[in-house]
């Protein structure tokens, strides 16, 4: 099933994944997540505004969690949560009004209480990347707010994923630096 961003079933249109994409018809480790850019979401110069590709990386992100497993009803049950430490965007071309989006992930590394991941967001038909999204998020106890390890099912789960997505080429955006003498995203 494809999630889309209001939460439910979503048409898009099949494609093919370019080198390194993953999603749900090629390995089902991967989040599965589509949107289509709202209206609301477009700024005065006819795209979508920089601060909604966040919240749209963050509905992916969601989707993501629920992948691996930690999923509304494990984090209720062991009364755990994930906050974000670090997040970094990159952008590369630009998505207008009622544009389809499609989401993959990667897991790029894990501890027992981390979770290094990037998303892309690729225009759901013309097929090119819009924009990543990297983060590193924690896991955490909500009752101490402090980074907790995680179950040993979900540690699996993540081993599982780790070794499927580390047989893939890791896209060129993990680790970027911010700076005047970086390559730039776009040409």
């Amino acid at each position: 099933m494809r999630l889309s961003c209001d939460g439910r079933q979503a048409r898009v249109r099949p494609h093919t994944p370019r080198e390194g994409a993953i999603d749900n018809a090629t390995d089902v480790t991967a989040s599965n997540f589509t949107c289509v850019v709202r209206p609301e979401w477009i700024d005065n110069n006819g795209h979508m505004n920089m601060g909604y590709y966040v919240v749209v990386f963050d509905l992916a992100t969601d989707e993501w969690m629920r992948v691996i497993g930690l999923d509304a009803a494990h984090r209720r049950t062991q009364e755990v949560t994930t906050f974000c430490l670090e997040a970094h965007v990159t952008y590369h071309r630009e998505v207008r009004e009622r544009d389809p989006l499609r989401f993959t992930t990667r897991l790029l590394g894990y501890d027992e209480k981390r979770i290094h991941y990037i998303h892309e967001m690729f225009h759901a038909e013309a097929d090119y990347l819009a924009a990543t999204n990297e983060l590193m998020s924690l896991h955490v106890s909500q009752t101490t707010r402090r980074g907790a390890p995680m179950t040993l099912e979900i540690l699996d789960r993540l081993g599982h994923i780790q070794r499927a997505h580390d047989r893939l080429p890791r896209p060129p955006q993990v680790g970027r630096v911010m700076g005047l003498g970086a390559r730039p995203t776009t040409r």
